[in-house]
């Protein structure tokens, strides 16, 4: 019994000397009240995933429609890119990284930027041999949801950042 508590106390001063911390919960903005999600394009995931971040966070939302005195997160554009980096010994591309990039940003009620227009860029590399057309298409179409989940994530981050007091 008294080596598994040693072997406990060990385990939490390793975690705690590493600098492993368990996220917070995301903070918003104090005075920032009612919010709307608006997408360049109005069926985007990705302004679907953002809105139920933010309503997780406590945010109340606002309908897309609503006019003035509400906060507004605006995806200003998505852009997808499949660049080759690889090639066979045919000269066909066997390996190519996905780009996804979105600009964004969120204004208060009042119109006052409370996180400025900025770029996020997130990438990741696949193989796509010419020979396996089906597995190419399901493992692109996975890398899509999961840079769309990641990317939600990363702009959460960036309001989060933001809503916290600058450190001099």
């Amino acid at each position: 019994m008294t080596r598994c508590l040693a072997i406990l106390a060990l385990s939490a001063a390793l975690l705690s000397g590493c600098g492993f911390h368990l996220r917070n919960a995301l903070n918003l903005p104090a005075d920032l009240g009612p919010v709307r999600v608006l997408a360049a394009d109005r069926y985007s995931p990705l302004g679907d995933m953002l809105a139920e971040g933010l309503q997780r966070a406590g945010a109340q939302a606002a309908p897309a429609e609503a006019g003035e005195g509400v906060a507004t997160l605006q995806v200003v554009s998505e852009q997808w890119a499949d660049t080759p980096i690889s090639n066979d010994q045919s000269g066909r591309a066997q390996e190519y990284s996905l780009r996804y990039a979105v600009v964004f940003s969120l204004r208060r009620a009042d119109g006052s930027a409370a996180v400025p227009q900025q770029a996020v860029e997130l990438s990741r590399d696949y193989l796509a041999p010419a020979v396996d057309s089906i597995g190419k298409a399901s493992e692109r179409e996975m890398l899509v949801r999961e840079l769309r989940r990641d990317m939600a994530a990363a702009i959460l981050r960036r309001v989060d950042a933001a809503s916290k007091p600058a450190v001099h």
